[in-house]
């Protein structure tokens, strides 16, 4: 038996959009606020600014000879997330 990708159902279109302004309503981070960097619509997930913030090994390189740890914002589940001030422009750039 193969095993097969669990198909998530997307939604035509998410409460929220990029640069707009979340608080997170509930788990590990509930009550932090950020403003979304990413909306992943494919996995019904988005990246917000500062929260839930992960760790990678990096392996030595020329850049960074002696390697380390990587920190960036990992994703949310959109369910967790409540829109508190919306983007100015609603993700589209206004005309001039």
């Amino acid at each position: 038996m193969s095993k097969q990708k669990k198909k998530i159902a997307v939604p035509a279109k998410y409460h929220v959009k990029k640069d707009d302004e979340v608080v997170i309503v509930s788990g590990t981070h509930k009550g932090k606020q950020g403003r979304v960097l990413q909306v992943l619509r494919g996995k019904a997930r988005v990246i917000v600014e500062g929260v839930n913030m992960t760790k990678k090994a990096v392996r030595p390189s020329q850049d960074r000879p002696k390697g380390g740890f990587d920190e960036k914002e990992g994703t949310i589940h959109v369910s967790n997330v409540k829109v508190v001030k919306a983007a100015a422009y609603g993700g589209k750039k206004a005309k001039e």
